[in-house]
């Protein structure tokens, strides 16, 4: 069922989490600091390129009730941004609980917590596209949660 490479992000104000995967499991792969949005893009493009990335997966951070928030609406900027500027495949994927299963991960693992904001972010990332790729496994015909929450 691999379609190749995807590379999942977790979006934040200061940095950005990032996972990669192989079509069936979810690895982290790093951070990326915030340096603003051209420079961003540029980092990301050398991310897709290093990766062989087919496809990115955006984490959009829907209210509990699933209402796009501030959050998710400045999340579904950055994603319009991604998809002008990137020649793969952008989508996004309800990240709902991602931080806190990843900071319970973390925890769990022994991670000082001191450490664990400094890993958390990609460690989301990962939480992101194991859901997404398990998703996809279940029902690969069957729409995910996507940007088709909101209209063009």
């Amino acid at each position: 069922m691999s379609e190749g490479r995807v590379l999942a992000l977790d979006v934040g104000a200061r940095r950005i989490g990032i996972a990669v995967s192989d079509g069936m499991v979810a690895s982290t792969a790093g951070v990326i600091h915030r340096k603003g949005m051209a420079r961003d893009l540029d980092t990301l493009r050398g991310l897709i390129d290093r990766h062989d990335a087919a496809r990115i997966v955006v984490g959009l951070p829907l209210s509990l009730s699933g209402e796009i928030g501030p959050q998710a609406r400045v999340t579904l900027e950055f994603v319009d941004a991604l998809k002008e500027a990137l020649t793969v495949p952008v989508e996004t994927f309800d990240e709902r609980y991602t931080s806190a299963e990843a900071e319970a991960t973390l925890r769990a693992q022994g991670v000082k917590a001191r450490k664990i904001r400094a890993r958390v972010d990609e460690f989301a990332a990962a939480t992101i596209l194991q859901g997404w790729l398990d998703a996809r496994q279940v029902s690969p015909a069957a729409p995910l949660r996507d940007s088709s929450l909101r209209s063009e």
